[in-house]
């Protein structure tokens, strides 16, 4: 773990000072601000460095420049119960420049339904003055600081956003009025039971510097007219994706180089691969090339006060199922607010009175309301429903609303991404009984005076004991994983008799979880996750009963989560980050008939999926198109963007560093690896056994010296001898067949470079290409930088000159028609110049895996290096480390709202999985993009239906079949194939388990009557070449089949029990 400039004091300016001045409140609980760590900024003189240990993750998703801006605001939360404190631990996350909690109310056992940081015996004690210490265990470089006295105009002024929850209107309305006229941004948030609010104001001069956060496109020009307006036309490579409106902006325009210096361009778009720009008649001639990018603009928008936007609201919809839902309930909000200033309480839970009162305050707003808010017809039911929650609080929709408002606070601060206007509304009033609602009576929904009285006002106690009673498998404990078991522990899944959480993850915790995954400190680094995790867990409810595990979900781990294992749970959820093992954890439960609830994130984007036995589709029935791949050619010899500059790096660094260590000590331990090796398709034998000739003969260095050498001399292949080679062959004016010029169009033409010990890029890839190399031989290198120099000078570089005859291919179809074949007499010639592996008995080499959070391994330094330097080669603009690590680690932008809006979905699709929903549309896929903001559900697909005969089946259906008969044999090949034959009226034609083929029409006679008369396990232990381990209790087997009439007919898998 990197250390963090913890110790560093903070240097104050003026306009930073105000959040100390009401320090002297006796009402107040607060950290020194003045000796603050600097969020995450390390300054030095006027420059501010970002701790990208600890935010890289969420730097991808907002940018330096956003993330600096965030950590100029302090932040005012007001209201510590369930909602308060989502939003707070976010913002906390996020790195603002201090957190300000305020509330004047005690905890009470409502509270403790979703209020993660109070404990039982916090009841009676000031929310935020208990909740204080734990939020500021969140972030280091974030000062918390508890507030309990009144929010007065003077101590309002100290902050830059201020967040209401749990507030009366009137406060609302006048803290409202007060911010608006001071230019101080207002988040108003607030959850009822299965009903959420959300309203922003950031004033009258909101300016946002990037309305969606996706990466700017470009595209490469082929030809501009001179007109009025001129038209441009694209590479016909790919579709250059603008939008009529968008600015653009162009770069190596050759000829009309007017355009290189013009300000952005509006466009509109005229096909994929064309769109006209201004004037461009007195412009010169077009001749070739050139870039456009897309620019983006900064957007101005105007806010009206809460006040005025009250009683003419603008609606965001969050689900278009509902288009008449927000109306509804922005009265339905104004009528609780009325009933609570009569009574001084909120409706009792299902009390019909109270529900019918607070619907009349409604009918009454509704009569008064503007023409554009009023109503034709109120929808009764849903605002007694929303009377009938109004005491409820719920883990899931604080998670969900407790997101969205702190991404909100964070566009108020940051300028990046589009805020709500004004007002968002939300409901899940799917989640309540199918059918049954008579069941919510007001004595089962009343207070209970227990940890769950916020869910049982919505739900009743007879959920709550039934949640009590699941048995859960999470698979992951990252930050979806962390998210998921609060959730679960707030709830009270497995925390009753007979109920459980178990939770795997094979990681340990880096310095980069603790963004996002909030149950991790600074001294869990190093840590297992899935421990950490279930103990943070305990820790918020007691009652849980959980238990952490190390293993990674697979076919090696089937004996541990084996047919007993996955039996006796009553569900899944997925916290995974790749695609191989949500497929795989998919067809588990597909196996064993279990609910899977599936979500993944992407920055502010994400996703959620319900897998509902016998009812939907499963994750696997539909997959994403894979991801396009860069050309071999365009890697070697033609690359025309970073990607492809930091691709070949990578690649680089595995055929350097890695592979050729592998395949040495498998040339030493394996006897069979020269045979292996011979059997590889096209020119790979050669090029396998040329890199371990190098590695053990020609450039095995005996020292530091000959390390440094090397990296020198490979410095020059790269960047000098093979790009001269190239132009060698294609000289740099040459022309095609059809006489334009072969560099041209997605062609860069490269210029070769001249090493420079000065140069502080050409000594960043020796520093660290020679250490790699050292290290793959056990060689001790250094950093010094002025020591490696001098071991430059004494290097010899042989001279390079470019040679006639050597090919270059010029596309991937070519390299593919070269059909290169083998030269047998190389190959020969290599096996006997090889020492023996006796020979190296005692010699080993050490392959180095590619780790790119560590900035002390030399590994991003190299491909950094490696990536820039080529791109130097081809005028390609560079890539600083931030932008390098994530292109070439492959690292998915994360932040900590979208992860917890998404998991606030997934446990209200938790509630209707353990409530046995059984209609398709009481369930809920979910996409959300919380920088548009966009929120889109719709019902899960369901399972598509096949047949065979008159029946009906599904992925869900399969043949059981009892292996062992009642006199204890095992049924035989004959048999089985017997039993078919009658039962179902196939005939089975082909018959496989896994990859082995084990019956097939077409099998040899000799080899049939062989399988014929035995047993099934052993025609298939046989095949395999496997023994059937002693945890399998059913084997699965897929069918060919055709029918009486001899048609080929789909059929579902058999499940063959065998114990």
């Amino acid at each position: 773990m990197s250390s963090s400039p913890l110790s560093k004091k903070r240097r104050l300016s003026e306009s930073e000072t105000k959040t100390g001045s009401y320090c002297s409140s006796g009402k107040s609980v607060q950290a020194d601000l003045r000796e603050a760590p600097a969020n995450g900024m390390a300054k030095n003189g006027n420059d501010t460095d970002i701790d990208e240990g600890l935010y890289s993750r969420q730097l991808y998703v907002l940018g330096h420049e956003a993330m600096k801006r965030m950590q100029n605001a302090n932040i005012l939360v007001s209201g510590l119960r369930g909602l308060g404190v989502e939003i707070a631990k976010n913002i906390i996350l996020g790195g603002v420049k201090s957190v300000t909690i305020h509330d004047q109310g005690v905890a009470e056992w409502s509270d403790l339904s979703s209020q993660f940081y109070l404990h039982e015996e916090d009841l009676g004690k000031n929310r935020a003055e208990v909740s204080q210490p734990r939020l500021a265990e969140l972030n280091s470089y974030v000062p918390v600081t508890a507030y309990t006295g009144p929010l007065s105009e003077d101590f309002l002024s100290n902050f830059q956003v201020v967040v209401l929850t749990n507030c009366p209107l009137e406060e609302q309305l006048r803290i409202g009025d007060f911010c608006h006229s001071q230019d101080i941004k207002l988040v108003v948030a607030d959850t009822k039971g299965l009903f959420g609010q959300l309203f922003c104001d950031f004033g009258d001069d909101m300016v946002v510097t990037d309305t969606n956060g996706e990466q700017p496109l470009s595209a490469m020009v082929s030809m501009v007219t001179k007109g009025c307006p001129g038209e441009v036309t694209c590479l016909d490579e790919a579709r250059h994706g603008f939008e009529s409106g968008d600015y653009v902006s162009f770069t190596e325009v050759e000829g009309m180089t007017e355009l290189n210096s013009c300000e952005p361009m509006e466009i509109k778009v005229l096909g994929p691969y064309t769109f006209s720009i201004g004037d461009t008649s007195n412009f010169s001639d077009y001749v070739r090339g050139g870039i456009v990018t897309q620019v983006k603009m900064p957007k101005k928008i105007s806010f009206k006060s809460l006040h005025s936007s009250l009683p003419e609201p603008e609606f965001i919809i969050t689900d278009f199922g509902k288009f008449d839902r927000p109306a509804q309930l922005h009265l339905g909000f104004q009528g609780l607010h009325e009933f609570h200033k009569k009574h001084g309480r909120f409706p009792k839970p299902r009390n019909q009175a109270d529900a019918s009162e607070v619907l009349a305050f409604v009918k009454d707003l509704n009569e008064q309301a503007a023409p554009s808010l009023k109503r034709e017809q109120l929808n009764e039911d849903i605002l007694k429903e929303l009377a009938f929650q109004a005491t409820g609080d719920l883990a899931p929709v604080n998670a969900f609303i407790g997101g969205l408002a702190a991404q909100e606070v964070m566009k108020a601060c940051s300028g990046k991404f589009m805020p709500v206007t004004q007002w968002l509304y939300f409901d899940a009033l799917e989640c309540l009984p199918e059918d049954n609602k008579d069941a919510l009576t007001e004595e089962n929904c009343s207070p209970k005076n227990c940890r769950y009285d916020g869910q049982i006002a919505v739900f009743g106690s007879d959920l709550q004991t039934k949640l009590g009673q699941q048995k859960y498998f999470v698979v992951g404990a990252g930050a979806i994983g962390c998210e998921l078991l609060k959730n679960f522990a707030m709830i009270g899944l497995g925390c009753g008799q007979g109920g459980e959480v178990i939770v795997t993850d094979m990681d340990t915790i880096e310095k980069s979880n603790l963004n996002r995954q909030f149950l991790f400190r600074p001294w869990d680094v190093t840590k297992m996750k899935s421990d950490t995790a279930a103990a943070a867990v305990k820790d918020m409810n007691p009652s849980v009963h959980i238990t952490s595990h190390q293993d990674r979900v697979g076919p090696d781990t089937e004996r541990i989560y084996d047919d007993d294992f996955f039996e006796s749970l009553d569900g899944v959820a997925n916290a995974l980050d790749n695609v191989d093992a949500r497929m795989y954890m998919d067809r588990r439960c597909v196996y064993y008939r279990k609910p899977l609830l599936e979500s993944g994130t992407l920055g502010t984007k994400g996703n959620i999926q319900v897998v509902i036995p016998f009812l939907t589709e499963s994750y696997s029935s539909s997959q994403d198109p894979p991801e396009k791949s860069i050309p071999i050619c365009t890697l070697k010899n033609f690359p025309n963007a970073i990607e492809h500059t930091l691709q070949w790096a990578r690649d680089e660094f595995e055929g350097l560093f890695k592979q050729p260590a592998e395949n040495v000590n498998q040339y030493i331990t394996d006897s069979k690896f020269m045979e292996r090796t011979q059997k590889l398709p096209g020119t790979q034998p050669l090029e396998v056994l040329e890199a371990v000739y190098k590695s053990l003969v020609t450039d095995r260095p005996k020292s530091w010296a000959d390390c440094v050498a090397w990296a020198c001399n490979h410095w020059h292949t790269q960047y000098s001898n093979n790009i001269r080679q190239l132009l060698h062959n294609f000289p740099p004016n040459q022309k095609t067949n059809s006489g334009t010029l072969f560099w041209s169009g997605p062609k860069r033409c490269p210029h070769p470079l001249t090493f420079d010990v000065t140069n502080p890029l050409h000594m960043d890839y020796v520093v660290a290409a020679a250490n790699l190399f050292a290290q793959t031989y056990g060689i001790a290198g250094t950093r010094d930088r002025a020591s490696i120099a001098e071991l430059l000078r004494q290097v010899q570089v042989p001279e390079f000159t470019p040679k006639s005859g050597v090919r270059i291919h010029i596309s991937d179809q070519e390299l593919q028609n070269a059909n290169a074949s083998v030269d047998d007499s190389r190959l020969e010639e290599l096996k006997s110049l090889l020492p023996s592996a006796q020979q190296l008995q005692d010699f080993r080499m050490f392959p180095v895996d590619f780790e790119k959070d560590d900035d002390t391994n030399f590994h991003m330094d190299f491909i950094v290096a490696a990536s820039n330097l080529r791109a130097e080669n081809y005028d390609i603009p560079p890539a600083d480390r931030h932008k390098s690590k994530l292109i070439a680690g492959k690292i998915i932008p994360a932040i900590a709202t979208t992860t917890g809006a998404v998991v606030g979905l997934v446990c209200l699709e938790l509630y209707k999985v353990v409530q046995g929903h059984k209609r398709l549309e009481s369930y809920k896929n979910g996409f959300l993009n919380l920088a548009l903001p966009f929120f889109g559900f719709s019902e899960p697909i369901a399972c598509p239906k096949n047949k065979y005969y008159n029946t009906e089946w599904t992925l869900w259906d399969r043949f059981e079949v009892q292996g062992i008969q009642p006199d204890g044999q095992e049924m035989t090949l004959r048999e089985f194939l017997g039993y078919f034959k009658k039962e179902h009226k196939l005939e089975i034609t082909m018959l496989s388990q896994g990859v082995s083929m084990l019956y097939s029409f077409f099998m040899q006679p000799a080899k049939l009557k062989e399988r014929h008369d035995q047993p099934m396990t052993e025609i298939v232990t046989k095949v395999s070449k496997k023994k059937i381990g002693r945890h399998v209790k059913a084997l699965v087997f897929e069918l060919c089949c055709n029918d009486d009439s001899g048609d080929d007919t789909e059929v579902p898998y058999v499940r063959y029990t065998i114990r």
